[in-house]
């Protein structure tokens, strides 16, 4: 069972066709670049940042798997893109495809130890799988560059034929272009039979073999598919900024991507795009009225946001829709 105060939805049945809504929300992101021309590198990186969240909300608030260490699949993405292109591979698709085949062989791997436990022993697992790959690209200085970052990433057009430029347009384009790609296969799975079994795990997995469902091949399937989804976030990142730094790799990596889910809303995969969106933005708004309190002011928000809108705030908006659609009580009248 995963934690209570994530408040995942119940399981819905499934329904693959696109609500007016979800076009409205993926015409926001075509409509910011016109409108916002000067932010298009923060826009670009909550794009990246929000794919990453959907490969968390896919093990997470799907299939209930609780992870302290996904960033490891992200950085692992991220060096593995950065390194072909610093070595003269330089094709950006390429890239992507190599970032997340090593990070699912790795999320492959060490599946086994993660399926095997539940809740406490999976925060601990992921978490040491993510402190050791961390530690180890620190002491790599001659292939990671250590503290001081991956450089020399040179990546080349995208197809041949669009350069990546400073004004960051080829980069969104590229980066928005790729997270719908993925988020409409990653939809298509969730409302999949398989996707409503792992829901079926999520909310009682000592069931679930009574119907047939085995329960860890389908844990491992989703968790390797969560790493490879983390990887390409993770190339994405390295392709557009050119640059990785040990960071990608860091705790603070993983434990922002739980609060974006709890500010979204998880087992929704929209809700980790909005949480993202919204940490994202909150970040570098705060951050630039206070550089030294932001924290405290973000913090804030998720404590609001967790008292008073169960299930994020996706949650709060189900809640507010559905009062405002219930029927008003009759009132008797008097003879």
């Amino acid at each position: 069972m995963m934690p209570r105060w994530l408040h995942p939805p119940r399981p819905p049945l499934p329904n693959d066709r696109w609500q007016p809504l979800e076009i409205v929300f993926w015409l926001i992101p075509v409509a910011a670049y016109f409108l916002f021309p000067g932010y298009l590198s923060l826009m670009s990186q909550t794009l990246i940042i929000g794919l990453f969240a959907v490969s968390l909300d896919l093990i997470l608030g799907y299939a209930g798997i609780v992870s302290l260490g996904h960033a490891a699949f992200f950085g692992l993405g991220a060096y593995t893109a950065g390194l072909l292109a610093a070595h003269g591979w330089t094709e950006p698709l390429l890239g992507l495809l190599a970032g997340a085949a090593l990070a699912a062989l790795f999320g492959y791997l060490t599946s086994f130890l993660v399926v095997r436990g539940q809740d406490l022993t999976r925060l601990m697992v992921t978490l040491g799988i993510s402190l050791v790959l961390f530690e180890a690209a620190n002491k790599a200085t001659f292939l990671t560059g250590g503290v001081d970052g991956l450089s020399g990433i040179v990546a080349g057009k995208v197809l041949g034929v669009f350069e990546f430029d400073l004004y960051g347009k080829t980069a969104y384009w590229y980066s928005l272009i790729v997270l719908f790609v993925l988020f409409v296969v990653l939809r298509r799975l969730v409302n999949s039979p398989f996707g409503l079994s792992l829901t079926g795990i999520r909310e009682g997995g000592k069931r679930m073999p009574a119907i047939g469902a085995n329960v860890p091949q389908r844990l491992t399937v989703v968790f390797t598919l969560g790493a490879a989804v983390a990887g390409v976030a993770g190339a994405l990142l390295a392709q557009t900024t050119q640059f990785v730094g040990l960071d990608t790799l860091g705790f603070s990596r993983s434990a922002d991507l739980l609060i974006m889910l709890v500010l979204g809303g998880a087992g929704r995969l929209y809700g980790a795009l909005v949480g993202a969106a919204v940490f994202m933005l909150a970040q570098s708004y705060i951050s630039d009225l206070n550089p030294v309190y932001w924290q405290f002011w973000l913090g804030l928000l998720l404590v609001v946001i967790v008292l008073f809108a169960r299930g994020g705030i996706l949650g709060g908006l189900d809640k507010i829709r559905q009062r405002l659609s219930r029927p008003a009580p009759a009132t008797r009248r008097t003879p």
